[in-house]
């Protein structure tokens, strides 16, 4: 069950993450203001921000300050908000909302959506190669960059959106739906909790693997639960297979020697929310 603190420590992230927007975002008055406008529109359109989240928790649990987090942070919600931006356009899966306000598409432009997603895309790499903050070593920033690369490219979320849409043209397409969803929707969540580690000095290459299996089987365990919120009579198989990742990721952090009560408790929310 999720508690009443875990909800207040995701406020406090929540919360450092949107001044962290702040000093990366640009304003809508410099120039050219229509894609600065937009870039905004659609990072600020009420996001729960729970990649971003999972860098903080992990990153913190292992003793980084929030200081040193807010790059790898940021530099996922960026990917994930571009991805959002690019999946609704009308040549994917063509949706005119998001989160009960008009796609970036319908409230600007196509063109500017698709601009939207590459600065968007760019600004992510910016962040975490430039540190301004000088809160990471270049070794840190270079293995983050890689990391989140390999998550958002072709092997991971932009394969997995090229895989649905073979399934969305061809219900008889040779699709493994683990496969997919792990590169869609897991790749970008467990690259969360990688970038969270990666920003602590002294993590082995054994704590890592299982902070691994914990962001692997949490991704697949949020797809399920999507599948579940999307059908009006889903079956009970998809709850119990939610069920066992969220297990299995749980069971993946029992060695670990440090406080793991907040990702457990991510773990839980992800089976256990309704939206």
């Amino acid at each position: 069950m999720v508690t009443v603190s875990f909800e207040r420590e995701c406020q406090r992230y929540r919360k450092h993450l949107a001044s962290t927007f702040e000093v990366y975002l640009p304003t809508p008055d410099v120039r050219p203001t229509r894609i600065h406008e937009a870039m905004r529109y659609a990072i600020f359109n009420g996001g729960k921000r729970l990649r971003a989240i999972l860098v903080y928790m992990t990153g913190e649990m292992l003793g980084v300050q929030l200081s040193a987090l807010a790059p790898p942070a940021l530099a996922v919600e960026l990917i994930h908000t571009y991805s959002l931006v690019h999946d609704d356009l009308p040549s994917m899966d063509d949706d005119d909302m998001r989160r009960d306000l008009p796609s970036c598409h319908v409230r600007f432009d196509e063109a500017t959506a698709i601009l939207v997603g590459d600065a968007l895309q760019a600004l992510a790499y910016q962040v975490i190669s430039h540190d301004t903050g000088n809160c990471l070593r270049s070794d840190q920033r270079t293995k983050m960059v890689c990391t989140l690369a390999e998550a958002a490219g072709s092997t991971g979320l932009v394969g997995g959106q090229v895989m649905d849409l073979e399934l969305q043209n061809n219900s008889d397409a040779d699709i493994e739906l683990d496969v997919m969803h792990s590169m869609k929707t897991g790749a970008l969540i467990n690259c969360a909790v990688q970038l969270g580690a990666i920003a602590a000095n002294d993590v082995t290459d054994n704590d890592f693997e299982k902070l691994t299996v914990y962001g692997q089987s949490l991704g697949l365990a949020f797809q399920c639960v999507d599948d579940i919120l999307d059908c009006e009579n889903p079956e009970q198989s998809s709850h119990s297979k939610a069920l066992a990742l969220r297990d299995r990721a749980v069971e993946a952090l029992q060695d670990l020697n440090f406080n793991t009560d907040n990702l457990q408790n991510m773990a839980n929310f992800f089976v256990e929310r309704n939206y």
